[in-house]
């Protein structure tokens, strides 16, 4: 990635079946040559967490995921010793002749330790795409605590001292807006706002990613989860949905969506995700949702 453009890093990712905006390749690359994490935001279901997997995947490096959650704390996200072995390595040293302290010594080394996915990504040879999934489910104490891994790109243990990056990973955190991020943590990053696509982007996502669907479905798939998206659910649907309905009616023969429409309202599970959407797009709703959309 070093030397490469946004052009070249847009193609790429389109090679990956992700189409990037010039604004998103644009803050990849900065991302990499400001060695700054990129924040990413946006609604749920726009593709924030492909973002990292198809970075990583145009650029032939490792994905290391840590998926955030409420009481996320440093043992899942960072390392813990590998009590077992220890023990086992102790029972070992019974009969030598070392003292407690030499033997405290032996067991608090590195191949003792359990990697998880901070102490992972910054230990790898070649920097991997390191993606802080949902940043906003962990707790404000995690988040201060990732703020000074991310400063400085090393990491503390006790009883080893400082550890510091082998390679800089590419770090990619992304946020559903759950909660209010610290200042400090955005200043730290550089940042990128990831709305649903407009429908031009959308067709070219499912071009990109259902093959041989046709382009008159395509189209009308598109146009119609756009319309969706527009009635007042409780989940709107994203590309992900859009994705896996077109893949849907594909698998079924189907060429557009009004040949059947008995049948593509039964499809509707992939769109529809809760018991209360699923009442409020009637059959009235469909039809005239796919009337538009033709």
């Amino acid at each position: 990635m070093k030397g490469m453009n946004w052009r070249d890093l847009k193609d790429k990712l389109g090679g990956t079946g992700y189409v990037a905006d010039p604004e998103l390749a644009m803050a990849l690359v900065l991302m990499q040559r400001l060695q700054r994490p990129l924040l990413i935001e946006g609604e749920a279901g726009v593709g924030k967490t492909d973002v990292a997997k198809a970075l990583a995947q145009a650029l032939g490096s490792d994905l290391i995921r840590l998926q955030c959650y409420e009481g996320l704390d440093a043992n899942a996200a960072v390392y813990e010793w590998n009590y077992q072995r220890q023990l086992l390595a102790i029972k070992v040293w019974e009969g030598e002749a070392l003292t407690a302290d030499q033997k405290e010594e032996h067991v608090f080394q590195e191949k003792f330790l359990l990697k998880r996915p901070l102490l992972d990504a910054i230990s790898r040879p070649e920097p991997p795409v390191l993606l802080i999934d949902e940043i906003d489910r962990a707790d404000e104490e995690f988040e201060a605590y990732l703020l000074e891994v991310l400063s400085d790109f090393q990491i503390s243990i006790p009883e080893l001292g400082t550890i510091a990056a082998t390679s800089v990973p590419r770090v990619v955190l992304t946020s559903n807006s759950t909660r209010d991020l610290s200042d400090a943590l955005r200043r730290r990053c550089l940042y990128h706002w990831l709305d649903y696509p407009s429908e031009a982007k959308e067709l070219a996502i499912v071009d990109a990613r259902v093959p041989g669907i046709e382009a008159q479905l395509a189209g009308q798939v598109v146009r119609f989860v756009q319309a969706l998206r527009r009635e007042d659910l409780d989940k709107t649907p994203g590309i992900a949905e859009t994705l896996d309905w077109a893949r849907a009616l594909t698998g079924l023969g189907a060429r557009r969506i009004d040949e059947d429409l008995e049948e593509m309202r039964q499809t509707l599970m992939c769109l529809l995700k809760t018991r209360s959407d699923r009442g409020r797009i009637t059959p009235e709703v469909v039809d005239r949702l796919a009337a538009k959309a033709l």
